[in-house]
């Protein structure tokens, strides 16, 4: 259904054209949606549940497209174009929608009801495989389950040492819980104070409100400590992750301005609390990405993250292959950049050390571990839903919105999840080679730049061209 949305909502946004040029395309595109959707029901011979439940969601949201966002657009024309667009969207609109309702009907009542002799599970062959493939480097799933399992205990006795002295203030008189067991008391302390500083968020009604603001302050700090060139493009839009791509980005998503057109809109997806979301539920989603919290989702998805990353890798020339290198772009560069930068944020006094910043990224490194640990045991050693959870919940301190979302995403998107992981290993080490190699010469915003440079390449391919330059 994401091929559908995309399909409509990209021309929406994107300025290649007048806007009455682009809603002639969007209503061409819109007049083939029954054909695309016979297709699929002669391709499609079986589904696991999870694909048909998100498929419907997100077929609820281009629906809503053509019914809100494309109306929306057609009838703010005018002129005598305006006259023929609104037509021919009168004309195309109602058998669209009946297809894709229909569509939804036919997955629930037919594709969700046959045997499925598949699971969204992978199974270790394949999983083994498409990880290779993936993170195009030699480490193994099992690397990447022992190293982060490991370093999930050590990151919480950080932890704890962190929340101990916010613990005293925080709870006065309550005696350090001496009495309890190990873990029990580290749970207890370090989800005490995550729970005081999961408190400070915003009302449900201003979250995006509140993320243009953080990029003000964030942008800034870029500057002043110079940690990585800024796009001169200022082409960056934050908007609502749009309702057909919400199955996926529960939370928030970036998306770049194409490789060929680098000047067109970059988007920042932030996904709104929906209004029919129950109270508590909303509560648990505002806890999760509380004041702090959304500090490092901005820095991830926007500046200095994936927004400035694919600035720099849209400047890649000859255009020929700064297009490969898109179409073809290494997961564990891109998201290990994200989760890379954002440390190095902290680590140059961003959020001026304060120990609830500090202590939140710490619980971000936690989510990166349990994102590589749930998806390698969930697609490979049958881990259960309930075991997912409890790690997410119980080890890594994530709230129940969080987790069940999560939770979804593991079983759509195998192998993505530890990108994360393995990525940010990565650039640390590049990192550290290229700082050894350059000595007294190293530069921060250089070597960022370099590396941001070159586009989205393995990062093991990356350090052969960097380390080359640096004269090693």
């Amino acid at each position: 259904m994401e091929l559908i949305g995309n399909a409509l909502f990209l021309p929406l946004t994107q300025n290649y054209a007048s806007q009455e040029v682009r809603l002639g395309h969007v209503l061409s595109r819109m007049q083939q949606i029954p054909r695309l959707l016979d297709q699929a029901k002669a391709a499609l011979v079986d589904a696991d549940p999870i694909y048909v439940k998100v498929a419907g969601e997100e077929n609820d949201g281009n629906i809503d497209l053509i019914q809100s966002d494309i109306k929306e657009q057609v009838t703010q024309l005018s002129g005598d174009q305006a006259v023929q667009l609104n037509a021919r969207y009168e004309k195309l609109a109602p058998p669209a929608i009946a297809a894709l309702k229909n569509f939804s009907q036919w997955l629930q009542q037919d594709l969700g009801k046959r045997p499925n002799p598949r699971s969204w599970r992978l199974g270790k062959e394949f999983y083994d495989a498409k990880f290779k493939y993936v993170m195009e480097t030699d480490i193994t799933p099992e690397q990447v389950l022992a190293s982060a399992e490991a370093e999930l205990k050590n990151v919480r006795a950080q932890m704890l040492e962190i929340a101990l002295p916010l613990h005293v203030q925080m709870y006065p008189g309550s005696g350090g819980y001496s009495e309890l067991a190990a873990r029990e008391r580290e749970n207890k302390i370090i989800g005490e104070v995550l729970a005081k500083i999961a408190a400070d968020h915003v009302q449900r009604d201003q979250l995006i409100e509140h993320v243009k603001q953080d990029l003000d302050g964030i942008t800034r700090f870029i500057r002043e400590k110079k940690i990585v060139g800024l796009s001169e493009r200022e082409n960056l839009k934050v908007i609502s992750t749009p309702v057909f791509m919400r199955g996926t980005y529960s939370v928030a998503g970036f998306h770049q301005a194409p490789p060929l057109e680098p000047e067109a809109e970059a988007e920042y997806w932030v996904t709104p609390i929906d209004p029919k979301m129950a109270a508590e539920r909303a509560e648990s989603k505002l806890r999760e990405y509380n004041n702090w919290v959304l500090k490092w989702l901005t820095i991830h998805e926007a500046l200095p993250g994936h927004y400035i990353q694919f600035e720099h890798a849209n400047s890649v020339e000859p255009k020929e292959r700064r297009l490969l290198r898109s179409v073809l772009g290494n997961g564990a560069y891109i998201e290990g950049w994200a989760e890379y930068i954002a440390q190095v944020m902290m680590e140059s006094g961003f959020g001026d050390r304060d120990p609830r910043f500090l202590l939140s990224m710490k619980k971000i490194r936690l989510r990166v571990l349990a994102n590589a640990i749930l998806d390698v045991r969930m697609h490979t050693m049958n881990m259960t839903d309930d075991e997912a959870l409890d790690l997410m919940m119980n080890s890594a301190f994530q709230t129940r919105a969080e987790a069940e979302g999560k939770l979804q995403r593991a079983k759509l998107t195998s192998t993505q999840l530890p990108t994360y992981y393995v990525g940010i290993n990565e650039w640390w080490e590049l990192r550290h080679k290229y700082e050894e190699a350059k000595g007294k010469d190293f530069n921060l915003m250089e070597f960022h730049n370099q590396a941001l440079d070159q586009g989205p390449l393995p990062v093991p391919v990356l350090e052969k061209i960097l380390l080359g330059r640096s004269g090693k």
